[in-house]
């Protein structure tokens, strides 16, 4: 049992973070800017993102603790470190991991309409959040001798995970010289899908009247609940003892990719505002959407009550007598299987920024912008600010930035921001512009690279761009 807090705790040390990206946000030289805001200012004619490489982006990071904290070098004993660390975790900390993969992307200007301009194309994306269980983290690790009387709540049970493929094609359009608005559709296609949420009922430990140290382990009003989806036939073709499954797994995961998966639908919207020549705001709202899942589906759900007496906590029996024990626990609290289909809401993100550009090209000629436009801005400054929202509650971040084009090759962004996790997140991105060929590379917490064992989180992502 401690093996698997080690674990837990190690994941908390190491996956952490959120799908804020700050520093490809507005980044207008870039058609990634389009994803995060579809009403982006955007000057170029067309885009093909060189498929599989154009993006590829992971967040990972942490809240409360750090590896350092468990297996630094310091003296002490690693239970030691453990329990420091367990003790600082909250049931409000949480582990989350993203991941993206654009297989294509591409875009261009409308002949018939020059102030429209269209994209489309397809990416993978994994999504995982969890909620550290606290009380039953601290129950198994240190028992509850310490804490008779005190409710161990299966509130603290809560983690969701998705992996899907996402199509979308958007609308961009200039309605004026001050205003840009643009729209995004979406069809989302699950590959699969797991999700435990809104649990209820307690674990507590009460001494009996008896007394003589005799207790009453009390699980009261349990309603525990995991939902899933593409999961039973994942399982049934791996308890096969056919040597062909693992191509059997690939697969079907392929034909769900391909639109045979479960599906939903979504929008993002977004908007630029020229409040002058030099300042711009932005706004954008991301994932407004369902996903319905109908195939395939499994909910397993336990519900009742249970009392056990005895000296010891019954979960540290072992032989016939924990038999008999999860035998009578089980006809107390039986575990459903119910195949009911379910809805439920992609993570929505809130976008927003403020830029004041300054330092205008001025030698009299068009610096790598579209004719009839005016000569770029090479400096900006910046403020923008980040929301998601996740099943306890959102996850916010505001950064501020300073935006630079070194050269009419080469364009840089500089951003510090402060989240959950950090107050001196520092992040860049370099994106070079050679004839038509772009690649870019951002990354943020640039200060803790030098000890990843202490870094409070890292993000990477990178691409290849036909631009013209």
């Amino acid at each position: 049992m401690r093996a698997v807090i080690y674990l837990s705790i190690f994941l908390w040390g190491s996956c952490v973070y959120s799908q804020n990206k700050e520093t490809l946000y507005d980044f207008t030289d870039l058609p990634q800017s389009l994803m995060s805001n579809p009403g982006a200012d955007i000057k170029f004619k067309r885009h093909l993102g060189v498929p599989f490489l154009s993006q590829f982006h992971t967040n990972v990071g942490l809240r409360g603790a750090t590896l350092f904290d468990v297996f630094a070098d310091d003296g002490r004993s690693i239970n030691e470190k453990i329990e420091t660390t367990l003790n600082k975790l909250t049931s409000n900390d949480y582990l989350t991991l993203t991941q993206q993969l654009e297989v294509v992307n591409f875009g261009w200007k409308s002949k018939k309409h020059r102030d429209v301009y269209f994209s489309g194309g397809v990416y993978q994306e994994l999504d995982l959040i969890g909620y550290f269980p606290k009380d039953f983290a601290v129950l198994a690790y240190q028992g509850n001798r310490d804490f008779i009387n005190q409710p161990f709540r299966f509130s603290n049970i809560s983690a969701s995970g998705e992996l899907l493929m996402v199509y979308h094609f958007g609308y961009n359009k200039k309605v004026n010289k001050k205003l840009t608005f643009g729209a995004r559709a979406k069809l989302y296609s699950s590959l699969f899908h797991a999700r435990t949420a809104r649990n209820s009922g307690t674990f507590t430990t009460v001494e009996t009247p008896q007394g003589n140290n005799i207790y009453q382990h009390i699980v009261s009003n349990a309603n525990v609940t995991l939902r899933t989806a593409g999961y039973a036939s994942l399982r049934d073709i791996a308890d096969n003892t056919d040597a062909q499954q693992g191509k059997e797994i690939v697969n079907k995961l392929i034909g769900r990719a391909l639109l045979g998966g479960n599906l939903g639908v979504g929008v993002d919207i977004g908007v630029t505002h020229k409040i002058n020549e030099q300042l711009n705001l932005t706004g954008s709202v991301n994932d407004l959407g369902v996903i319905f899942y109908t195939n395939d589906v499994e909910t397993y759900r336990a519900r009742g009550n249970y009392v056990f007496e005895g000296f010891e906590t019954p979960i540290q029996f072992s032989g016939a007598e924990s038999q008999d024990f999860l035998d009578e626990l089980e006809e107390a609290i039986p575990l459903d299987t119910l195949s009911t289909s379910y809805i439920t809401m992609r993570p929505l993100k809130l976008n927003g920024s403020l830029r004041y550009s300054f330092n205008q090209y001025d030698d009299g000629t068009c610096y790598n912008c579209i004719e009839g436009e005016d000569p770029p801005y090479l400096d900006a400054l910046g403020v923008q600010v980040f929301m998601q929202f996740r099943p306890k509650r959102p996850q916010y971040a505001a950064s501020l930035f300073y935006y630079k084009r070194l050269s009419k090759f080469l364009r840089t962004k500089v951003t510090y921001t402060v989240d959950d996790y950090s107050y001196y997140n520092v992040g860049f991105l370099l994106s070079t512009h050679i004839d038509k060929i772009n690649f870019y590379i951002s990354a943020n917490n640039l200060f803790d690279y030098t000890n990843l064992a202490k870094a409070n989180g890292a993000t990477v992502q990178l691409g290849f761009n036909i631009i013209m």
